[in-house]
């Protein structure tokens, strides 16, 4: 059932709006994450992990020629309302809203007079965002042309008010994309490196807008950094990170459980190992409580590569 029915259907239903636990339970979670990593990695070629008959392919960089033969459907949007109607459109409306503001009733029911069947959507169970940093570009040269982007008082540009308003609309966008319940829903995003003044690497995702980047991780259900590592004897391969305490101080969080630190660059087992069972039924944190005994002494784990990794291939 699409989000769109699923809305109806409780809206339409007498009684309590109460979702049983057999009813939440038998739901489709979709999976909404971030994929970051730096240039040249391989987070656009994850599209040849997944299936074509069932992915998206939301290509706001025009940079698809790493997946040049890849057999899927995209879109192109170019402007940042063109973000915000396919938004409504694959998330349906937020019913909490007024006509008059963007993912409202009245904004799907304009997208759906010009897209058509909202239940077109229904046959991806991906949508694969390339890349969330172009995204926030387009949002700020949007935020620029709207009357917060300047001063009351002077009528000149107010660069705080167009990055006050970049923070919200891309919360807002992201938000109602969370909640499109029965999709997965990846962004791409660039990672940033830097070094700070003990002359220690730190990474972050490369956003317009610290608000953005502050806060995404704790909208998304995963955040997974692509990088390339070096192994024992030297040489290097990608792999994603998938833990908050990492060692190398990667963006990562991993809402399920039952990922391990380091995981196999596919996406598409990325997202079978989520959505799968959890290993020996285990929950996700023991609560019992006793005494707190230290951890074993961890293995030693491979070090981040210096050099830039080659365009990857998969088998």
């Amino acid at each position: 059932m699409s989000t769109v029915a699923t809305l109806r259907a409780v809206a339409t239903t007498p009684g309590l709006p109460i979702i049983t636990a057999d009813q939440r339970l038998a739901e489709r979670r979709g999976i909404k994450g971030v994929l970051a990593g730096k240039s040249g990695l391989g987070k656009t070629s994850q599209l040849w992990t997944l299936d074509p008959h069932a992915t998206l392919f939301f290509d706001l960089e025009a940079g698809d020629l790493a997946v040049e033969g890849w057999t899927g459907d995209a879109v192109r949007p170019r402007t940042w309302s063109e973000c915000r109607d396919f938004g409504v459109f694959i998330g349906g409306p937020n019913p909490a809203l007024r006509d008059d503001q963007p993912f409202s009733s009245a904004h799907f029911e304009a997208v759906c007079q010009r897209f058509g069947d909202p239940g077109a959507i229904d046959r991806y169970q991906t949508i694969f965002v390339d890349s969330i940093s172009v995204a926030a570009r387009l949002c700020l040269q949007w935020c620029k042309g709207q009357p917060q982007a300047y001063s009351d008082r002077t009528g000149k540009p107010d660069a705080r008010g167009a990055y006050g308003l970049l923070g919200s609309e891309m919360i807002q966008w992201l938000t109602h994309l969370q909640h499109a319940r029965g999709k997965n829903v990846w962004f791409c995003c660039l990672l940033d490196e830097k070094l700070d003044e003990f002359n220690r690497r730190i990474y972050s995702l490369q956003i317009e807008g610290a608000k953005t980047g502050l806060e995404l991780p704790g909208i998304l259900d995963e955040v997974i950094t692509l990088a390339e590592l070096k192994a024992d004897d030297g040489s290097s391969y990608r792999a994603f990170i998938c833990q908050t305490l990492n060692p190398w101080g990667f963006p990562a969080k991993d809402r399920s459980g039952r990922l391990d630190l380091i995981e196999e660059p596919n996406l598409a087992r990325l997202m079978a190992k989520i959505a799968g069972p959890r290993p020996g039924g285990a929950p996700r944190l023991d609560f019992t409580a006793g005494p707190v005994t230290p951890p074993a002494p961890a293995p030693a784990l491979p070090t981040p590569a210096e050099s830039p990794a080659a365009t990857p291939t998969f088998a």
